[in-house]
């Protein structure tokens, strides 16, 4: 069998594994079986990434049981605005944790290389990148896959457009970060 017999081939294996992943994840108000993550905009973007919002103190709890092994939180005071103890919730469970506090002035290039660093660090293990609604890890995922990953920029921004539409600052920022990097994509 040739090279594209081998890519038919490998296409529904690898769907099979992202809609088995979905599966698990996916909040329970979704009608998904068995295990969820309780957060909002929830969006799997492999078998070792998935991004969000804030989940709840009792979704956190139940991480390790989703296979998760590192959790990076993003926003004010690292994202602990809203679950006080999500570091040591994360923590008991043996899972990686990484605060990345952002200040309230809008998105920067230096937040998204604390990013980057962070998920350069986590990879290979499954992780959650979450903030407040899923906006800022959205955002700065698309980022990340494009300029790290080498993804094909519409392929990567079809994830961040099932959260949200960046605008103002944020789609700046994401033009910017593009041109400078010679990656011919206008987000919409």
């Amino acid at each position: 069998m040739g090279v594209m017999g081998a890519k038919r081939t490998y296409r529904p294996v690898q769907a099979f594994c992202l809609a088995l992943a979905l599966a698990c994840l996916v909040p329970a108000s979704a009608g998904a079986q068995g295990p969820a993550l309780d957060a909002p905009n929830v969006v799997v973007i492999s078998d070792t990434l998935v991004t969000s919002g804030q989940p709840t103190a009792t979704a956190l709890a139940g991480l390790k049981g989703l296979g998760i092994e590192a959790v990076v939180s993003l926003g004010p005071r690292g994202g602990l605005a809203l679950v006080p103890d999500e570091p040591a919730i994360v923590a008991s469970q043996g899972i990686e944790y990484i605060a990345i506090p952002f200040p309230p002035d809008g998105p920067s290039e230096a937040q998204y290389d604390a990013v980057a660093d962070a998920l350069r660090s986590v990879q290979g293990r499954r992780t959650l990148l979450h903030c407040q609604v899923n906006w800022q890890a959205s955002t700065f995922l698309f980022l990340y896959r494009v300029v790290e990953g080498k993804e094909d920029p519409e392929l990567a921004y079809q994830a961040l457009a099932t959260v949200w539409s960046p605008s103002g600052p944020w789609k700046q920022l994401l033009v910017t970060q593009l041109r400078k990097r010679g990656i011919a994509f206008d987000p919409y």
